[in-house]
This record gives structure tokens, sequence and C-alpha cells, in this order.
């Protein structure tokens, strides 16, 4: 019995340091500041559909999205989402809180900024490498899940649109048809996000010294960060609730 109890109250004085722990990592890897971005877009993308769309159907857009990318509930599903993928924050921590994972963090940041995203609507500059730059990029374009999350968020921007028709016609698109249509778009964008990904990563990561890339592949490549990235797709997913319509988030 006296075992028992000293075992729950370890677990009483452990859990509130874990949380702590992932609560950490959402900040340092820059989440909720990715968010936020992701918030930008989407206020564009209505704007985009303001002049397409009929006023009822343009509302019922406007409605879903504020609904399905309200901030407080999309960091609570991909928080909930990464801890429960990932068991243990702490080494993918240490490497974000590091001085070259916090440059890694800002590189991602200022890439998805507004601004910059309309500065390169039409395409990044094609980036010049040395042989060895563009081998280290080639592994990373492996190991990180780049197309994965790319094409979760273009995803999660164009359900938007289908949910709210869907909303004011029950039934136009089958549970099936609907999930098949989602698979086959997503591989479609992973194929299209994968066509230029490694310019696209020396574009991102170009201030970074061909040491410092060649260890964020390291990590990226190494058990720990295999454990993160893998985490933070099913975290990315959780947060953009693609595929679940606007009724399962109520």
């Amino acid at each position: 019995m006296r075992r028992l109890f000293s075992l729950l109250l370890l677990m009483i004085c452990t859990m509130p340091v874990w949380a702590d722990t992932l609560d950490q990592l959402y900040k340092a890897a820059g989440w909720p500041d990715q968010r936020a971005h992701f918030n930008d877009a989407v206020s564009a993308a209505q704007q985009r559909y303001r002049n397409s769309l009929p006023p009822a159907v343009y509302q019922a857009l406007v409605n879903n999205s504020n609904q399905r990318f309200q901030a407080q509930a999309m960091d609570n599903r991909a928080v909930a989402k990464l801890r429960s993928a990932l068991p243990n924050p702490a080494p993918a921590l240490a490497f974000f809180q590091s001085p070259l994972g916090r440059k890694i963090v800002a590189a991602e940041l200022l890439a998805t900024r507004k601004d910059q995203l309309a500065k390169n609507a039409k395409g990044l500059p094609k980036i010049q490498a040395s042989d060895n730059r563009l081998l280290v990029i080639g592994h990373l374009a492996q190991a990180l899940p780049a197309r994965e999350a790319g094409a979760e968020v273009s995803l999660a921007i164009a359900g938007v649109a289908a949910d709210s028709l869907s909303s004011m016609i029950p039934g136009l698109f089958g549970a099936s048809q609907a999930q098949g249509l989602l698979d086959g778009q997503r591989q479609r964008l992973m194929g299209q996000i994968g066509e230029d990904l490694n310019n696209t990563l020396l574009y991102v990561y170009r201030d970074l010294s061909d040491d410092e890339l060649e260890e964020f592949a390291t990590f990226a490549e190494s058990p720990d960060g295999k454990a993160y990235y893998q985490a933070a797709v099913a975290a990315v997913r959780a947060g953009l609730a693609v595929g679940q319509n606007s009724a399962e988030l109520k």
C-alpha cells in the first residue's frame, strides 16, 4: 500500500512538469505563431471569396471558417494530439530551445508571414547551392513532413467552401465520396509540393550555414526528430480539423 501511495505521489508531482514540457515545446517550436499566420491566410481567402460567391454562401463560409479555425480551439486540438502522439517531448524541446533551433523556427515563421507569402505569390526565386548543401537539403526533404503539412493546410482552407455548401445542401457529399475526394486531393497536393520542395527548403533555410543545416538534418533523421515530426503532422491535422464537418466541431 505504501509503495502504491508513493507511486501515485510521484505521478502527481511529475504530471504538471510533463505538461509544462509539452506546452513549452509547443511555444518554442513556433506553433502559436504559425497558427496566427494560418489565420491570416484564412482571412485573405475569405476576402477572395467575397465577390465570387452568393451572399448567403459567402456568409456560411465565413461562419464555418471562423468556427473551425477559432484560435483557442485550434491550439487545444493540436496540443492534445501532440501530447498523445509524443510520449517524450523533452528531446525536441531541447533542440528547439537551442540557438540553432531558435534560428530554424525564426526562419520558418518569416517564410509564412503574410507579407512574405504575398511577396512570393508567383513563386520562390531559384536558389543556387553547392553540391554538399543540395545533398543535405535532400536529406531534409525526406525527413521533414513538409509535403504532408502543406497538403493539410491547403485542404483545410479549401475544405471550408465545401463544408459551407454541405451545410446549406445536406447530403450534397456522401461520407465515402467526401473521404475519397479528400484522399485524392491530399495525394495530388503532396505531389505538387514535392516537385519544388528542395528549392523551397533552400529558400526557407537560406540563412543557415552548411554546418547548421547538417546539424538540423541530423536531428530530423534521428529517432527523437522522427518522433517529433510524426507527431507534428498528426497535430497539424487535428488542429486544422481536416475531414471533419462543422457539426462534429460543435
